[in-house]
């Protein structure tokens, strides 16, 4: 085997040994960055839950506190 395909092995083996790596750490960033979305929305989503619950609530107090006062307004 002479010089140059050494060189060229070499090459070859360093290409895909860092085309591969590059691809394996971005792959584990993009699944880093999703669940880190994925826990902002459960977040988000249980606030809504929340506030839709005390909507209601509130909606109960308003009717209870008309109805105490004994008329509609």
């Amino acid at each position: 085997m002479n010089f140059e395909s050494v060189i060229t092995l070499f090459s070859l083996g360093g290409t895909l040994i860092g085309t591969f790596s590059g691809i394996v750490i971005s792959n584990k960033l993009t699944m880093y960055r999703i669940e880190q979305l994925e826990k902002k929305v459960e977040k988000h989503n249980n606030v809504i839950e929340r506030t839709y619950m005390l909507e209601g609530r509130m909606t109960e107090a308003e009717h209870d506190l008309r109805d105490m006062k004994g008329g509609d307004k």
